[in-house]
């Protein structure tokens, strides 16, 4: 049946058929059957992923043809993501480590280190740069690479995933970071910051559990977030201006979320950003928002954290019982 497949471009074109014919999903780094099947082709080929067109109709042996199938029917098989298969994924230009230990570098935010954060810093100096929930340290890292007179900090609570951003930090040879275990701001006592950048946990409990397969080789940690996918949101509104600098900015992702934050905080005055696909419900708000509007937000994070609270103590009681 592959006989007739001879070149790059027809080992593309026929990926590209069975992904969809299979209902695979398309979220990690490619949004769709075609670049997902140019990305596995090229790397089976040991092929730069920014090959020129011109080599498209360049013929195949028949051992790379057996390689770039075999990737095609593991990704069909196993749902795993494509990145996780070829252990690489593309970031603000940079290429990446990645794997299962943090989550597929594919944030929006790539566009606004490219874009130097303008115009939202509005021309302001950045010193020092903090990413929260760095996870594969992709943020950090590039900001890091196109901003080499800035100190950036990466943040998180996964060990996992700080193993992984220091391989990428190597990897690309950034001097200026830093990457720090916390649970969010809790080991960052008296760290202050021009600007912090933030993708954390949004998905709701509902949305978790309904994800398709390729999500499930991804840790849960880096999703989940409660009912409305706020739980860490907002603590992070909570707890930014103590190390935001006076003129400090936030930026935060929180995705389908958006619409339950807006009905929260529907006084707190969030810049929601338009990038070039249209808006990705990412925000920009300046520190002294969030201290004008910090005892609304300090009263929902504190309601939230008492329901964690209390769902604890139930559950271990239940357990207590089990015995």
């Amino acid at each position: 049946m592959t006989e007739e497949l001879q070149t790059i471009v027809d080992l593309i074109r026929y990926g590209a058929s069975r992904f969809n014919a299979a209902g695979l999903t398309f979220g990690h780094s490619y949004d769709n059957a075609i670049d997902e099947a140019t990305q596995l082709t090229l790397h089976a080929l040991h092929l730069p992923h920014d090959l020129s067109p011109v080599y498209g109709q360049s013929r195949v042996t028949l051992a790379e043809k057996e390689d770039v199938l075999a990737l095609f029917l593991r990704r069909i098989e196993d749902r795993m993501p494509a990145a996780y298969l070829t252990g690489e994924a593309w970031f603000a230009g940079l290429s990446f480590k990645s794997d299962a230990r943090a989550l597929v570098p594919r944030s929006p935010i790539a566009e606004l280190i490219l874009g130097g954060f303008e115009p939202w810093l509005g021309g302001r100096e950045v010193r020092r740069a903090l990413d929260l929930c760095t996870g594969s340290g992709c943020i950090a890292i590039a900001m890091a690479h196109h901003n080499p007179d800035w100190h950036v900090d990466g943040v998180d609570l996964s060990d996992d995933a700080l193993s992984l951003a220091a391989e990428n930090e190597q990897r690309l040879e950034v001097r200026n970071t830093r990457f720090l275990k916390s649970d969010l701001f809790d080991g960052l006592q008296g760290e202050h910051y021009d600007l912090i950048v933030t993708n954390p946990p949004y998905v709701t409990n509902d949305e978790t559990d309904a994800l398709p397969r390729e999500y499930g080789y991804e840790p849960e940690m880096g999703l989940r977030a409660g009912d409305d996918g706020l739980d860490l949101v907002l603590k992070i509104l909570r707890d930014a201006p103590l190390h935001l600098t006076e003129d400090g900015l936030l930026i935060c992702e929180v995705g389908e979320s958006e619409q339950h934050l807006i009905k929260l905080l529907p006084e707190l005055p969030l810049m929601w950003i338009e990038f070039q696909v249209g808006q990705m419900g990412i925000f920009v708000v300046e520190r002294h928002d969030l201290v004008t509007h910090s005892a609304k937000i300090t009263q929902l994070a504190a309601a939230r954290e008492g329901k964690t609270v209390a769902a604890v103590a139930a559950t271990g009681s239940a357990g207590a019982g089990l015995f």
